[in-house]
């Protein structure tokens, strides 16, 4: 894999500036959500290649080799993905939800090479400037594009706009150029309640796709990252005082719901862990794993430590990835309880069972110790699929992933996340997590006003004629945008 260290532009740390109007009950909106795999039958497979594709852009920026099987190629898209207006008049367009990641941008008209159908269930729009009354382009002398080069640019004209470019490991490819126009959300403006806002955000206009991000049949019209460099909205919109740098999501892989909120959460409480420090992605320090009520016996180096990148925590990652010194001992100690089980691998990779007892019954639950006592409790419901009435397989996958100086690295996804209430700090440097129904609501906190609201999941089938049955998992990840020092 591509090391992008040695890429001059290997991703361009931008600055993505929101204005957001301020209202008496600070700002609280909803996204409309649905997950990638709503609607189709598991298949691991489908799983697996995703997160191959993702590791490639995911992996990229922390110098790792990925032997997983296949190519590594970057991700047109995430587990979940949002649905947000830009312009003016206001078009819809789906961008995936991505803590792996940092800009906002989408697919612009006179593209080279994106995509123009998805096999998601949803038509791909092309964001046209020239069509909005709100649009501007930013070019190379304004400050916000001084900022992102940090100083001047060379040649530099008042006519010149001002371009990114974003390289990913395999070598694949998204570049274009910035525009200002209006975003459409929906603002909390009480307990569980709603209505339209909008702000102007500055965001990538995609110019050219190469390689897997112009090809997917998964593909869709680009990403909002949620990562924690000073480019993310999240970060940006806590540098003009909108908001604390804090968000949490709750994952509902049961019923579909699902909650995602930009503010503190007050309730419930949730035990933290230290983030490592200098790292892009959401990195933490594993201690120890606990397979039923015993230890794993691990080599005492195998987690190395804070100085050598830790776990990757990544919702948009769909299974667990875990190096053969972890997976090979963790697995015979799941499958202990069960020595007749007959194994078999199915599609040359997964190792499924036939099983038509409940499987909390007959499998142990699997602990990850961090670092400061925090526990990620993993039930086997949780990782194990099960693709036929009676056939099971295991979501723990034998990654071979390591970094560039040999330490084994562990990659856990939304295999171990669903159904806990994740809260990134990114102020403090920490995350945590609780189990948690994911249907229900939290509460935050307004950072001004110091108002509480409660805010929860809800599918958009129950607000409109959508007929939401046992498969479908349409749900709206709701954002609250907290005040927290506004003039």
């Amino acid at each position: 894999m591509m090391d992008l260290r040695r890429l001059v532009l290997a991703v361009l740390t931008v600055t993505v500036v929101v204005e957001f109007a301020c209202f008496s009950f600070g700002n609280v909106v909803t996204f409309d959500v649905k997950h990638k795999f709503a609607g189709k039958e598991k298949n691991l497979s489908a799983f697996r290649a995703h997160d191959i594709r993702r590791h490639g852009r995911l992996l990229s920026t922390v110098g790792v080799d990925l032997v997983i099987g296949g190519n590594g190629h970057p991700s047109e898209t995430g587990l979940y993905f949002a649905k947000i207006g830009i312009g003016n008049p206001s078009k819809d367009y789906y961008v995936q939800v991505d803590t792996g990641s940092d800009i906002l941008w989408v697919n612009c008209v006179g593209c080279n090479k994106c995509p123009t159908k998805s096999e998601l269930g949803i038509e791909l729009s092309l964001y046209d400037p020239k069509r909005s009354s709100t649009s501007s382009l930013v070019y190379c002398d304004q400050d916000f594009c001084t900022s992102t080069y940090d100083g001047p640019l060379p040649g530099c004209k008042p006519d010149l706009q001002c371009q990114y470019n974003v390289v990913y490991g395999d070598g694949s490819s998204t570049a274009g150029y910035f525009v200002k126009d209006t975003i459409q959300l929906q603002q909390v403006t009480g307990n569980l309640q709603t209505g339209p806002t909008n702000g102007t955000v500055i965001f990538g206009c995609g110019a050219k796709q190469s390689g897997e991000l112009g090809s997917s049949s998964e593909a869709l019209d680009g990403i909002l990252g949620f990562g924690q460099a000073n480019s993310s909205m999240i970060s940006q919109l806590a540098v003009a005082g909108k908001v604390k740098r804090m968000f949490s999501h709750c994952l509902d892989n049961v019923d579909g719901g699902g909650i995602f909120a930009i503010g503190e959460v007050v309730s419930p409480k949730v035990k933290t862990t230290p983030l490592v420090p200098k790292q892009p992605h959401y990195n933490v320090v594993l201690k120890a794993i606990e397979v039923g009520e015993a230890p794993l016996q691990l080599p005492t180096d195998i987690f190395g430590n804070a100085d050598q990148k830790g776990t990757i925590v990544d919702s948009g990652t769909t299974l667990a990835y875990l190096p053969s010194s972890i997976y090979e001992p963790l697995m015979t100690k799941v499958l202990s309880p069960q020595p007749a089980l007959k194994l078999h691998t199915v599609e040359d990779q997964f190792t499924c069972f036939q099983f038509d007892e409940n499987v909390d019954d007959g499998f142990p639950v699997v602990k990850f110790h961090f670092e400061d006592s925090l526990v990620l409790a993993v039930y086997p419901h949780e990782y194990l699929f099960q693709i036929r009435e009676d056939i099971w397989c295991f979501g723990w996958q034998n990654s071979g992933l390591q970094s560039k100086d040999g330490t084994d690295m562990i990659l856990l996804g939304d295999l171990v996340l669903s159904n806990k209430l994740v809260i990134y700090d990114i102020e403090n440097q920490t995350i945590g997590w609780t189990e948690y129904n994911c249907s229900s609501s939290i509460k935050v906190k307004d950072g001004k006003s110091g108002t509480v609201f409660s805010v929860g999941a809800h599918h958009i089938g129950s607000a409109s004629s959508l007929t939401i049955g046992g498969i479908s998992t349409f749900f709206s990840i709701l954002i609250a945008l907290l005040h927290s020092s506004i003039a």
